[in-house]
């Protein structure tokens, strides 16, 4: 299978919406197709984010979304690969090294001394994946505050 991996358009919202709604339901979220096309829509108008899609022969088998943000520290940007999705008959092809390949060239092009991601500890197919492409796991602890929860703190 040929793949091509480019930047998506605005004319891919409808597959891509389709490939980000599967990666939301692979992280236990509803389906909300219409919710994906119009969430990604505004991240691309507003340039919010990038979003690199690989394009098979009929369709696009997979993306990888990603977010600027700058570090103090560094005293430079650093971007978030936030999301990187393959659909799952096409996985093992290559394409997920393709897409984070993409990333780091599309983030160092825009002046990033650096690019992050998140993963679950139990998702092993994508840990193997990061380290096999020279990504290091580091030891730091993230921490998160759920805003749209209910307050339990008085």
């Amino acid at each position: 299978m040929e793949i091509r991996i480019r930047q998506a358009e605005r004319g891919d919202l409808h597959e891509l919406a389709r490939l980000f709604d599967a990666y939301r339901q692979f992280y236990d979220q509803a389906s909300d197709v219409a919710g994906a096309r119009e969430f990604l829509r505004e991240r691309m108008d507003a340039r919010q984010s990038l979003v690199i899609v690989a394009e098979g022969e009929d369709s696009l088998v997979g993306f990888a979304q990603l977010y600027p943000m700058f570090s103090s520290v560094r005293m430079a940007p650093i971007w978030i690969l936030n999301d990187l999705y393959v659909d799952a008959d096409v996985r093992r092809l290559g394409i997920g090294r393709l897409l984070l390949e993409a990333s780091a060239a599309a983030a160092r092009g825009a002046g990033a001394g650096r690019i992050v991601l998140e993963t679950a500890r139990e998702n092993l197919a994508a840990r193997a994946l990061y380290l096999s492409a020279g990504w290091e796991e580091e030891s730091t602890q993230w921490y998160s505050l759920d805003l749209a929860a209910p307050e339990t703190v008085n």
